[in-house]
């Protein structure tokens, strides 16, 4: 008899564990000895683990932007915990303790999903992939939306014919966002600064290579770069140092480069397309 093997995060039911060789009596014991996680009737975790383990002890299984961002997938926020329910789901228990009924506060901290799955995942414990995507992009505004959509086709999660499968469920308003999606963004702030070009009427490119300078992510009429910088992925100062003589090359080239702020893309995006339509007002006036 050995528990211990099974995956993280992984949820089992009571007869996941007499299957895997314990009596009843072991199961008691397993719990009050700290070995095994009781979540509510019929749900056990061997430790908690992201957001699983509360999204199961509130009647349900982890769901929507809280399940892609386990993999990685960008979504703008993910603080609230999002859980699918079955229509017939009664009883709901606070995410972190199941004695107490999920009240009020428990509410404003947790997104409940009731709509029926097209995929009925194996999984106890997370909604399938192409049902978090479309929970996803019925929850979060377009934008948003376009930008986890990006990220799903840009990581491999899933396919464009499994996207387009998963668009084809949804209502008819929501084909704009599969329009907007481009898989070559590497980062939601790149999908942000994207929309804001497309916005500016602008001719761009992505993912260019520039030969003495390397690749860039955006070219904007063939002369304006712009880098999604995040403090991710540019802090320190040997990072600084590179990207500063990478714009140095490009000005030797006759090319100008803008890198806005992440925080701007994704919280104050108004200065960012002030800055590019004010370079190409500029440009053009010469």
């Amino acid at each position: 008899m050995d528990i211990g093997t099974g995956a993280i995060g992984e949820v089992l039911s009571r007869a996941d564990l007499l299957a895997a060789g314990m009596r009843p009596k072991h199961i008691t014991r397993a719990v009050r000895g700290g070995g095994l996680l009781r979540l509510r009737r019929d749900r056990y975790m061997l430790v908690p683990h992201a957001g699983i383990d509360r999204a199961v002890r509130v009647g349900g299984r982890l769901a929507c932007v809280s399940r892609l961002a386990l993999l990685g997938v960008f979504v703008f926020d993910s603080r609230r915990l999002h859980v699918h329910l079955d229509r017939s789901m009664s009883r709901l228990r606070a995410p972190d303790d199941g004695r107490r009924a999920l009240d009020v506060a428990d509410r404003s901290e947790t997104v409940l999903h009731w709509w029926p799955l097209c995929d009925d995942a194996d999984s106890l414990g997370v909604v399938g992939v192409a049902d978090a995507l479309a929970q996803a992009v019925r929850c979060q505004d377009a934008r948003s939306a376009v930008a986890t959509v990006d990220s799903v086709l840009h990581l491999g999660i899933l396919s464009w014919i499994e996207v387009r499968d998963v668009f084809a469920a949804l209502p008819p308003r929501y084909a704009t966002i599969l329009r907007l999606v481009d898989p070559s963004a590497e980062s939601g702030t790149e999908t942000f600064m994207r929309l804001i070009l497309r916005q500016l009427g602008l001719r761009y490119e992505t993912q260019v290579e520039i030969p003495g300078v390397g690749r860039v992510d955006f070219l904007v009429e063939g002369w304006l770069i712009i880098e999604c910088d995040s403090k991710a992925h540019h802090e320190g100062w040997d990072k600084q140092r590179r990207d500063r003589r990478r714009d140095l090359a490009a000005a030797r080239l006759g090319l100008t480069t803008l890198r806005p702020l992440a925080e701007d893309l994704l919280y104050d995006r108004a200065p960012v397309s002030e800055a590019v339509r004010g370079l190409i007002t500029a440009r053009r006036r010469r």
